[in-house]
């Protein structure tokens, strides 16, 4: 199998389970090649063969922009080190849940979840804890006979109970066989993301450069938008220079000088943002031959200087955007 056979059968399990898809990110570097949502679930999903090719840096922008959009980034891959992936197990890297096709599959299509984890020395289960004590408690079982049964300490039986601690999956199965109940805790692959609010950082870094005179013109940009009243998250792989968020608005934001490359970043932004359900901007540095791209604004740096808040910013994105609809 390529990787661009295991694109074509993500995009399709996605898209039988209702999802709406982006166009793919076919810029590089890239952190994720698809966005994809079905009514308030929002999905980053970056696709590789080996799933050990995900990095620190990669994974971790994958979830700023999960949190600033309220989604979730998942991976999807074929194999990892010298073995296939394994149908109903996740994996993890660097706090990114990965899974193969199959496990997407039955999540999403035959509302299947998991419930077998990887981790190093093994596969593991993660344990109901109060059903595991109310049905050890209603056979009036002691921690030491229960854990005498199953060949683990009685500290063991206690931290499956109290804390949930993960189990081999032939201790679950053991569990399972003495009390007749289902113990395995399903693995929700959606973690939903909280917010960041990565100003102040962007801020402290460009005061920095500008004690050292080597702020870049897309820096001074993304602070003139910040001043707007925007919390600004600079990204480094998206199609997109950053994000722009405040209480009602979360913006897409390119930045650049009007060029070829901008229309195609244009184009993929406004399919990004249609999935994100976001406002999608380009700010040209310097004069720019077209006011937008399908949902894209394009405003010259000029224009922008001569906005004063957050509110007026949105108010000329919908009056240009209104205006290039009724061209």
């Amino acid at each position: 199998m390529t990787k661009e056979v295991l694109i074509r059968q993500i995009i399709d399990v996605l898209a039988r389970a209702g999802f709406a898809l982006s166009d793919r990110c076919n810029i590089r570097p890239r952190s994720f090649d698809v966005a994809a949502r079905k009514g308030e679930t929002l999905l980053l999903c970056k696709v590789l063969f080996n799933i050990d090719g995900l990095n620190e840096e990669t994974a971790r922008e994958m979830k700023y922009l999960a949190e600033y959009l309220g989604g979730s980034a998942i991976v999807v891959g074929a194999k990892t080190r010298d073995q296939m992936l394994e149908d109903s197990v996740v994996y993890m890297r660097y706090d990114i849940l990965a899974l193969n096709v199959q496990t997407l599959h039955d999540y999403f299509i035959e509302n299947v979840p998991p419930l077998v984890s990887a981790a190093p020395g093994g596969l593991y289960v993660s344990i109901e804890g109060d059903l595991l004590k109310k049905a050890r408690m209603d056979q009036s079982m002691s921690l030491g006979t229960l854990a005498g049964m199953v060949g683990v300490s009685r500290r063991t039986i206690s931290k499956y109970e109290e804390e949930g601690m993960d189990a081999s999956i032939d201790v679950v199965l053991h569990l399972e066989d003495i009390f007749g109940v289902e113990l395995a805790r399903p693995i929700n692959i959606l973690k939903s993301c909280g917010s960041r609010k990565p100003r102040k950082k962007m801020e402290a870094r460009a005061e920095g450069q500008e004690k050292s005179f080597m702020l870049l013109p897309e820096d001074l940009i993304l602070n003139t938008i910040s001043m707007l009243g925007y919390d600004v998250l600079p990204t480094a792989q998206a199609p997109f220079k950053a994000i722009s968020r405040d209480k009602s608005t979360v913006i897409l934001t390119g930045v650049s000088e009007f060029n070829t490359t901008v229309i195609k970043r244009a184009h993929l932004m406004s399919s990004i943002s249609c999935v994100t359900e976001t406002q999608s901007v380009f700010i040209i540095n310097g004069r720019s031959k077209i006011k937008s791209v399908e949902n894209t604004v394009l405003i010259e740096k000029k224009e922008l200087d001569r906005i004063s808040d957050s509110e007026e910013l949105l108010d000329f994105i919908e009056e240009r955007k209104d205006n290039h609809e009724g061209a």
